[in-house]
């Protein structure tokens, strides 16, 4: 499994581009938002990323942050969203835009995504509220709002593990609450099982 790839921005595409490094070119499909914050062609990048797997192909999706690679695992646990639909609502939303339309369910800011119908829309809205928690809308951090940095890294540890999204944020986020957040990656993953085993 590539988590990440940093090397060089050899070009983009419409929503894609391509990263050498070493030598291998590795193409990798993106958001809008993701392309325009990636850099200049021949600047150095480090981009987040999601290896999708199926009977006919292996696609690598490049993200920005690791925020939005954690969004768009979620959006395409959806049924009916793909990797390119995910792609294009993560390109009209930015993650905090995604957020409020989940916890308010709001189908319509969904359904400003190119591809995305109404109908569409609203499983989306339903089904994440459910597997994030209902993110709140009320000031300070959300509770199980995705993560990012090692804090991501061990949600995707504990997704791994078979927990659903909102107990794994749920416990990754009450172990970096306690570890502060420079914790490594193993601690973050130590602690956070003992969190969701009570």
């Amino acid at each position: 499994m590539i988590a990440r790839l940093r090397g060089e921005l050899v070009s983009t595409g419409i929503d894609h581009a391509v990263i050498d490094v070493a030598g291998v070119g590795y193409l990798v499909g993106a958001s809008a938002r993701t392309l325009a914050a990636i850099g200049p062609i021949g600047g150095a990048v480090t981009i987040h990323t999601e290896m999708l797997v199926a009977e006919d192909f292996i696609r690598l999706m490049g993200f920005a942050t690791a925020d939005e690679r954690d969004w768009f695992r979620l959006l395409t646990s959806v049924q009916g969203v793909g990797g390119r639909v995910a792609l294009a609502i993560l390109s009209a939303l930015d993650s905090s835009e995604l957020q409020r339309a989940v916890a308010s369910g709001d189908k319509a800011m969904v359904s400003r995504a190119n591809g995305v119908g109404p109908k569409l829309a609203q499983r989306i809205v339903m089904e994440l509220k459910d597997k994030v928690g209902g993110i709140a809308l009320a000031p300070g951090l959300p509770t199980s709002a995705p993560v990012a940095g090692a804090a991501a890294d061990a949600v995707s540890a504990l997704l791994n593990l078979g927990f659903k999204p909102g107990e794994a944020n749920a416990a990754v986020n009450a172990a970096e609450a306690d570890l502060g957040e420079g914790a490594t990656l193993d601690a973050l993953v130590r602690l956070a099982l003992k969190k969701a085993a009570k």
